[in-house]
């Protein structure tokens, strides 16, 4: 299957557009928001969620620019990059896999993710940028299995349906003879994606692996915020495998576990009122 990687579509050319953009200056933001208005569906899906309850707005938010003002030109630059690479693997008609549901959780990730790189000393912690891509983007081997293998990928999805009390890397053993960490991983290659944002594809469910020392921080934030949350398939959080050490491994004092998973619990429950 991984050798059909190369299968998959290129790396989108708005998404190629996006990520050469510099957006540290005001030329570069304009040319942002004309490409992103120049695409219906990720315009409508970016004003749909600054107006959802996740960023509290009192105001409703009608214009690109409002919403740049309300989530940072950052945010807005990763969440566009996102849905662009997302799009270009999402097949249709669709399938089993919940590609909505999916969305979501990456989403719910990816602010995670945030909240925790908030707790964490500022010289440690990784840019805001790198946080929001590879939160929005660490599951999407589920899509890339899906383009490959749409047929493979509904047997999948029955599977873990069927057998609830299985993890998911026991059943992609057995069904697929790889994970969709991997095949993320190898679709972020194959889209030329900065290294750091394949270390998470690749490692967020299992830190302890060996990867780059300069992505260990991220890499670890992904994998923390994985077990504050239910998994992909909905599973009930346990926060009692969660000891102080890794509260200390990001240098967040583990005094505020109890202030970050409430946090988290409120984006979990924000982002499943959203209308994607």
């Amino acid at each position: 299957m991984i050798e059909r990687i190369d299968s998959l579509p290129p790396i989108p050319i708005v998404a190629q557009k996006i990520l050469s953009i510099k957006i540290n200056t005001d030329e570069g933001e304009q040319v942002l928001y004309k490409i992103i208005e120049k695409d219906p569906s990720i315009m409508s899906k970016i004003i749909g969620l600054s107006n959802s309850p996740v960023f509290g707005t009192g105001r409703k938010i009608l214009t690109l620019h409002d919403a740049a003002t309300l989530l940072g030109t950052k945010r807005i630059k990763m969440i566009a990059l996102s849905l662009a690479m997302m799009a270009s693997v999402d097949k249709k008609p669709k399938g089993l896999l919940d590609i909505d549901g999916l969305w979501k959780h990456s989403l719910t990730i990816a602010l995670t993710m945030d909240t925790l790189a908030g707790y964490m000393p500022k010289d440690r912690r990784p840019p805001e940028e790198e946080i929001y891509l590879a939160g929005l983007l660490h599951d999407i081997g589920y899509l890339a299995l899906c383009y490959i293998d749409a047929s493979l990928c509904d047997q999948f999805c029955m599977r873990l349906a069927a057998q609830p009390n299985r993890s998911v890397a026991e059943i992609e053993a057995e069904m697929l003879k790889t994970n969709h960490h991997e095949l993320g991983a190898e679709l972020g290659e194959h889209w030329g994606l900065p290294e750091s944002i394949v270390a998470v594809i690749r490692g967020h469910d299992n830190p302890n692996n060996s990867h780059p020392q300069t992505h260990h921080s991220i890499i670890a934030i992904s994998a923390l915020a994985a077990k504050l949350l239910p998994t992909f398939r909905d599973r009930e959080v346990d926060h009692a495998n969660i000891g102080d050490e890794e509260w200390h491994s990001l240098g967040i004092d583990p005094i505020f576990a109890d202030e970050i998973k409430t946090k988290v619990q409120m984006h979990t429950e924000q982002v499943s009122g959203i209308s994607i």
